[in-house]
Formats: C-alpha cells, structure tokens, sequence
C-alpha cells in the first residue's frame, strides 16, 4: 500500500512541476514576442477640417496616440505623445506652452524639440497629409528626428 501512495503523490507532483513550467514558459514567450499592431487602429486618422485647428494650437488625440499642432504660420506637426526618455505619455501644459514630461520633468516646446533633459532628442513625428481640406495623420510608421527642422511642417 506504501509503495502505491507514494508513486501517486510522485507522480501528481511531477504533473504539477510541469503545469507550473509551462505556464512559466508561455508568461515568458507572452512578454519577450513583439505585440501586434492594433489591428482597429487605421492607419490613415483624420484629424478633421483644416479650419478646425486654431494657429497656435496643440489638439490631443487619446485614440491616435498624438498631439496635432498647428504653429503659428499654420503649419501642422503631429507629435507622437510618448517621451523620448522612457516612454511616459508627455501632456500639453497650456500655462507654460510646452510639454512637461511626469515622470522626469523632460520639456519639450511646441513643435517638439527638447528644451530640458533627460529626453536625448525631440518628439517622434508622423507624416501628415492635406487632403481636399481635411488633415490626415500616417499613423503607420512613426518617424524618429534628431531635431526639428522647418521641413518637417506640413503647410
């Protein structure tokens, strides 16, 4: 009887060793494989009529995951909303007309540039499109700069 009680807690506690190993194992894969892109997200957002955006203005879309400017001259940028630094969904402060980083107090002005560290280097942009009056953002690839330059502007 001694013998057979024992090869079955063995054995119930070999099944267990591997369940937990293969929940283990799948956990791992889940968090090392790339996620996939949101396959609801559309890769061309209209942001809406070009005299939607007052000159001066930054606009947040939570969907897109951007901010839509519209600088002065009435040029558009369409900022990526994540920090530079590590990643921390950067907001629009109106009083201070920049974008205060929380977690590390990064600044960037209105068009993106960095105007206080740690953030190594400006805003991530996406291509923007003028379609018969409407504004329209390729959200498809994101582009990394260096700095701003006055031909990243869509006019």
């Amino acid at each position: 009887m001694e013998p057979d009680r024992r090869r079955s807690l063995r054995t119930l506690w070999i099944g267990l060793v591997a369940i937990a190993t293969g929940q283990a194992g799948w956990i791992a894969a889940s968090f090392l494989r790339p996620r996939r892109a949101d396959a609801s997200a559309p890769a061309l957002f209209v942001a809406g009529p070009v005299d939607g955006f007052d000159a001066g203005s930054v606009t947040a879309f939570p969907d897109g995951r951007f901010y839509l400017v519209r600088l002065e001259d009435g040029g558009f940028l369409a900022l990526h909303r994540e920090c530079t630094h590590l990643g921390c969904t950067v907001p629009w402060d109106a009083a201070q007309h920049r974008f205060v980083c929380p977690c590390h107090a990064s600044q960037f002005d209105i068009t993106g540039a960095v105007l206080a560290a740690p953030a190594p280097r400006p805003l991530d942009t996406y291509a923007i499109r003028l379609e018969n009056g409407l504004v329209k953002i390729d959200l498809s690839r994101r582009q990394t700069r260096q700095a701003f330059d006055a031909s990243q502007v869509t006019s």
